[in-house]
Order: C-alpha cells, then sequence, then structure tokens
C-alpha cells in the first residue's frame, strides 16, 4: 500500500503559478516542483516545517515554473535540481523561456540531472514516473506518482476545463492533445492532477468535461 503523499500548494504571482512542496509523513526531505517567481513563500514554508528539499522537479522551462530555482539552490545547494532532457535550455536562456520577451529577464542554475519518459525520479522516499507531453513547451514532462489514488503532477499540459496554450514559440497542439490522451487519459479515473495554474482535478472529470480533448 501506498503512503498518500502531503501535498501543500503555494501560488505565485502575477501569473498564478502553482509550486507544490511534496513529502511524506514523518520525513523531513521533500520535493519542490515548479518554484514560482515568489520563492520567499516557498522558503519560509520549508524552514516553517523544518522540511529540507531533497530535489527541485521543472515540469518545464518557461519563465513563471523556473524563476525560484536559484534561490531555493541558494539555501539548498545538495537539492538536484531536475528537468527534461530536451528542456534543459530553457533554464539558462531567458529568451527560450519568455521572460526576456516581457522586459524581466529570469534565468536558473543548470540542471543537475537530465530525464526522459520511463525514467524515475527517485528523492525524499517518493518514486515518480517520468513522461514526455511536449506541446506546451518543446520538452515538458510530467511526474507521476503510483499510489492509490494516482498523483500527477503536471506543469501545464492539462487544467481544470482547458488545457496548456500552444501557440507560443516551438508549441504545438496536435503533440499536447495526442499527449493528454495516451498518456494521462489512459491513467485511472480517479487519478489527480495537480496542474501548474488553477485547482486540482482528475483524469475522470477531464475526460467527461474538458472541451478542448475529449
Amino acid at each position: 500500500m501506498s503512503t498518500p503523499l502531503q501535498i501543500h500548494t503555494i501560488v505565485s504571482m502575477p501569473f498564478q503559478e502553482n509550486t507544490y512542496i511534496v513529502w511524506l509523513p514523518g520525513h523531513q526531505d521533500a520535493l519542490v516542483i515548479d518554484p514560482g517567481l515568489e520563492p520567499e513563500l516557498i522558503l519560509d514554508f520549508l524552514r516553517e516545517r523544518e522540511l529540507t528539499p531533497a530535489a527541485i522537479l521543472n515540469t518545464h522551462g518557461h519563465a513563471d515554473h523556473i524563476a525560484g530555482n536559484g534561490a531555493l539552490k541558494q539555501f539548498y545547494p545538495d537539492a538536484r535540481l531536475i528537468i527534461g532532457v530536451n528542456e534543459a535550455r530553457l533554464l539558462t536562456d531567458a529568451n527560450a523561456n519568455m521572460s526576456a520577451p516581457f522586459g524581466m529577464p529570469i534565468t536558473s542554475p543548470p540542471a543537475d540531472t537530465l530525464v526522459r519518459e520511463g525514467d524515475i525520479v527517485d528523492a525524499a522516499g517518493i518514486r515518480l514516473e517520468v513522461f514526455d507531453i511536449p506541446g506546451h513547451s518543446p520538452g515538458h514532462i510530467v511526474f507521476l506518482y503510483h499510489g492509490k489514488p494516482c498523483v500527477v503532477f503536471g506543469g501545464d499540459v492539462l487544467f481544470r476545463g482547458s488545457i496548456g496554450r500552444y501557440d507560443l514559440p516551438n508549441g504545438n497542439g496536435e503533440l499536447l492533445l495526442q499527449g493528454i490522451r495516451e498518456k494521462l487519459y489512459t491513467l485511472p479515473d480517479d487519478t489527480l492532477v495537480y496542474s501548474g495554474h488553477g485547482p486540482v482535478t482528475t483524469t475522470g472529470h477531464e475526460k467527461q468535461t474538458n472541451p478542448f480533448v475529449q
């Protein structure tokens, strides 16, 4: 029987991006997924709960999902920074990660570990399987926890009632929809999807009601 994850959400302005802090009961180490533009909120929570990040996971390299990487690495240099192999360039290129065009160039330290489809991230006692689901960004990945229920940390792929934008540079709507249908909609209907923006949803709810991908 898998242990239920403890999941705390921190919403960073101005893009209302969700950062997830994930840990197992009784553990002092944690995962930080997609640290956003208000890293001080993340650091405050970690200190308050006496949690230490074992790894920093990025679903993709857009600025609102990587802006907190530098601050977290500064305070927790031993935390492994992990991103998909086809997304690594966005960490250090402010044009590629969409921040320079907004007039606020953001970069991140380079990744410590690059992952691809089928890899397992094993940190803080938590095992996550990696899926490649490009389309919103060229190397977007999601992380799947095989529990009861399963949990997906999905970045900007599938939202409650919506999907990730694919009109950005290097976006691809066809790949995005294919990835959702073949890799997320094939998971059990009670699979929880923790998205990069907005509320938690389930694969079953989206299969029945999402107007963008049926």
